[in-house]
């Protein structure tokens, strides 16, 4: 292997914009260059501003300029590729139809690494693009898979799809940093010390982001019965959006941000996770239930895809299908702070033991030790 080997990471976001690649690969790149590698970041939208463009609707004279953009990023990405032993993409090198980048990528020599931990051969546009449609081919995921050397993804089930196209797949879990998300963190014990000093009622809480709130909503019918079953003993939680309001459950949403999120994190006492069960839900990777469990807050989820391996039921979290089922595994956490505390334990063990940065990250820097001693 070169004495230091160079990745070139060809991604969407800047570091710290998107929870996906923050999860993803962001929190490994000190234990690669600790391993001796060096890289670069490339991402398609660099500012906060091109944010704001990209996915709000309408301001199409600032989409198109991202777009322009946005090719004459790759395009220079392509350019210096010599320069490096590994292109590294998270999901995809564009975020249009286009599978050219990876081909002169390939064409070029170089490495190529795909990582994704969704079902993204799946449709899904966000709102603020919907008129753009016509832009997105999802299975070009096919065509990206089958020209990577190696491709890293979140589970089986997406594992089982991808090897389907390539059989160079390994699952490497989403992780928590447990030097950030563990119970002592001051940020997060502070918060919850202050908010249970000034009230005694058991929050149920939810984290995601307004494009993942339909799921939040799949267990409005079991909150509800919680709430006319408990009163003023419980109160609900949701962050993600600051827009979202539910009158009946007193919930106004509160915005998802990284410089606030433990705080925000500190307040709830059990988390909840629901999900319909469809192909989509199927390749999630259990985030939201592993951030609940490493900071030792009882969790309680939806019975799909990884949460089915995560999950002991009734040992490290609970798992709930119907409403009926909903309603009976949050009244025992409601009613039971010692349990509470019993699963948030187990649930923060499995965490660190499993699904924890620390845990995967000599596997993950030997994957890419690995691609090139067999070049």
């Amino acid at each position: 292997m070169k004495k230091s080997p160079k990745i070139l990471f060809a991604v969407n976001h800047r570091l710290g914009r998107s929870p996906g690649q923050r999860f993803r690969f962001e929190q490994y790149l000190q234990a690669l260059s600790e391993a001796g590698f060096s890289y670069d970041i490339s991402p398609l939208l660099p500012t906060p501003q091109d944010d704001a463009v990209f996915y709000a609707a309408g301001n199409y004279i600032g989409k198109l300029r991202i777009m322009l953009n946005s090719l004459w990023i790759r395009l220079y990405d392509w350019w210096r590729i010599k320069q490096y032993d590994i292109v590294f993409l998270y999901r995809e090198a564009h975020f249009t139809r286009l599978t050219i980048f990876e081909k002169l990528f390939k064409w070029s020599g170089v490495k190529m690494i795909v990582d994704f931990d969704d079902a993204i051969w799946l449709p899904v546009v966000s709102e603020g693009n919907k008129m753009f449609t016509w832009l997105k081919n999802a299975r070009k995921i096919d065509e990206i898979i089958r020209r990577s050397d190696l491709v890293i993804v979140g589970n089986t089930y997406l594992a089982d799809y991808a090897r389907r196209f390539n059989p160079c797949v390994a699952i490497i879990p989403t992780t928590l940093d447990t030097t950030t998300f563990y119970p002592e963190n001051p940020r997060f014990a502070q918060a919850r010390a202050m908010y249970k000093k000034s009230n005694q009622a058991v929050v149920i809480g939810w984290t995601g982001s307004f494009s993942t709130i339909e799921h939040f909503e799949y267990g409005i019918p079991a909150l509800l019965e919680i709430k006319k079953k408990y009163g003023e003993k419980v109160r609900f939680k949701l962050i993600g959006d600051s827009r979202y309001k539910h009158a009946a459950l007193s919930i106004q949403g509160v915005a998802w941000h990284p410089d606030t999120e433990l705080e925000e994190l500190g307040e709830i006492d059990i988390g909840i996770m629901p999900l319909p069960d469809n192909e989509w839900t199927r390749g999630k990777c259990g985030f939201k239930g592993l951030t609940y469990m490493s900071l030792a807050i009882p969790a309680v989820l939806a019975p799909v895809g990884i949460n089915k391996d995560i999950i002991r039921d009734g040992e490290n979290g609970f798992l709930a299908a119907t409403t009926d089922e909903w309603v009976e595994k949050l009244s025992l956490l409601i009613e039971n702070e010692a349990l509470r505390k019993q699963i948030g334990e187990a649930g923060k063990q499995t965490v660190w033991e499993f699904y924890s940065q620390k845990s995967q990250k000599e596997r993950y820097v030997q994957l890419f030790e690995n691609l090139l001693s067999h070049q």
